[in-house]
């Protein structure tokens, strides 16, 4: 019997694990992150991330590292010289399967940077398999055309031995180490049929985690459970720069909501390490729009990442192909963290995907600086409010699901709210409310 061709098709065919409901993520630069940088030294961390309120531990490419056109002194993690080791740099096989353990024993989750759109030169495989690398218009090996990636040459998904080899490497760190999943790096470069049949392999060891650095709704349909909201970060960051106001920002909740399905997570983030490295600290990139981009990017849809050091207030550029430090030390952004990840997991209308709640817009008269919405999931409802522009702001609340009794979630005051009510914002300022 043919199927009706107009019934409607699951928009996420996949299934997320449980344990990503509420989830925020942290990524860790091995090499920064530690003097030591190496994955023991790392270890000692996980209970101070898992009180800070973090779910899931991102890693960095854990393979050793080509030397031939290595950048730096070091190189870069991205230019994979075996994918089935260990770098030596960062410690042994036996040191991360301990990690992983530790983690895991602490209910955190790990998930692993993978690289399958290129390898480094000195890669076996290049010697071993050379009709698995693109070609160039004379026939050699080729970096990825356009970018200055010199140190890596790109690989040929048009054959199926790779990808049985590269969903192989995948499937052994899931199997034999206990890795929850992978962030896994330019994934649009990849054809995407490669990443379904990942997907469901891996699904077929354990449930997992996956993550895609890039934006398109055609990639949580069967392979990722959550994509980068690069755009989301673009977007505030001109407004911060003055570039741009808060018109651009609704353009992109209106794509959130429209174009990715209700199931998607999206990732937001004020720093990760491309944008540290290369573009600046989130001090540099949102200066007094920080802490109201923060807070948006843990009260409204998405999930939350934070980049190793942020919590302590890291304000240098860490150098990416040689070592650099972290200085740790107490710092009020880990307690603005550490409070809002408690918040997003006692509320489940700010929880991932359709788990939580959609957020609805609250009209005001100042649309142009001023963001408000309300989330709710049954009877748990959250609002928010954000000025992010330089002076003071009071607005007049239009129709919008605000009405009733809230009581603020850093102070605890009583606040009532109506339709057609002012309301007063200071400049760069944030106000978040729950249901009294």
């Amino acid at each position: 019997m043919t199927a009706n061709p107009y019934t409607p098709r699951p928009d996420v065919e996949l299934t997320h694990p449980e344990w990503t409901r509420s989830a925020t993520i942290y990524q860790i630069n091995q090499r920064h992150f530690t003097p030591e940088g190496t994955f023991r030294a790392a270890e000692a961390h996980l209970p101070r991330l898992r009180d800070l309120g973090i779910d899931v531990v991102w890693l960095m490419p854990v393979h050793p590292i080509g030397e031939q056109n290595r950048k730096g002194g070091l190189g870069s993690p991205y230019a994979v010289k075996d994918y089935l080791a260990v770098n030596p740099e960062f410690g042994t096989l036996e040191d991360l399967r301990h990690f992983v353990d530790t983690a895991h024993d602490l209910g955190l989750h790990v998930i692993l940077d993978w690289v399958a759109n290129h390898t480094a030169w000195d890669n076996h495989l290049v010697q071993e398999h050379p009709e698995w690398y693109a070609r160039d218009w004379k026939g050699d090996f080729r970096p990825t055309p356009w970018w200055d990636w010199d140190d890596i040459i790109d690989l040929d998904y048009g054959n199926e031995g790779l990808r049985r080899y590269m969903t192989e490497a995948m499937a052994y760190w899931v199997r034999e180490v206990g890795v929850d999943g992978y962030r896994c790096d330019v994934a649009g470069f990849v054809p995407l049929d490669f990443w379904d049949n990942v997907r469901r392999e891996l699904d077929a060891i354990k449930p997992v985690f996956m993550l895609a650095e890039w934006e398109s709704r055609d990639l949580h349909t069967r392979a990722f459970d959550m994509t980068y909201g690069w755009s989301w970060n673009d977007t505030l960051h001109k407004i911060a720069h003055g570039k741009a106001d808060v018109e651009a920002l609704k353009v992109y909740y209106a794509w959130n909501d429209r174009f990715y399905q209700r199931d998607a997570y999206r990732m937001l983030f004020v720093s990760n390490h491309d944008k540290n490295a290369w573009e600046g600290t989130e001090y540099e990139q949102f200066g007094d729009a920080l802490v109201p981009a923060i807070v948006l990017s843990v009260v409204g849809e998405g999930v939350p990442l934070v980049y190793n050091g942020q919590e302590a207030g890291s304000d240098r550029r860490l150098v990416f192909f040689e070592k650099d430090e972290i200085e740790w030390r107490e710092d009020e952004q880990g307690e603005l963290y550490r409070r809002l990840f408690a918040l997003k997991k006692a509320h489940p209308a700010l929880w991932n995907g359709a788990a939580g709640g959609r957020m609805v817009r609250v009209p005001n008269t100042a649309e142009g600086a001023v963001l408000a919405f309300v989330r709710a999931q049954g009877d748990d409802r959250v609002f928010a409010a954000f000025n992010f522009s330089a002076q003071e702001q009071t607005v007049t609340l239009g129709d919008g699901p605000q009405a009733g009794s809230w009581r603020d979630a850093f102070t605890g005051e009583r606040v009532e709210l109506a339709v057609g009510q002012q309301h007063t914002l200071p400049a760069w300022g944030h106000q978040v409310l729950v249901s009294a």
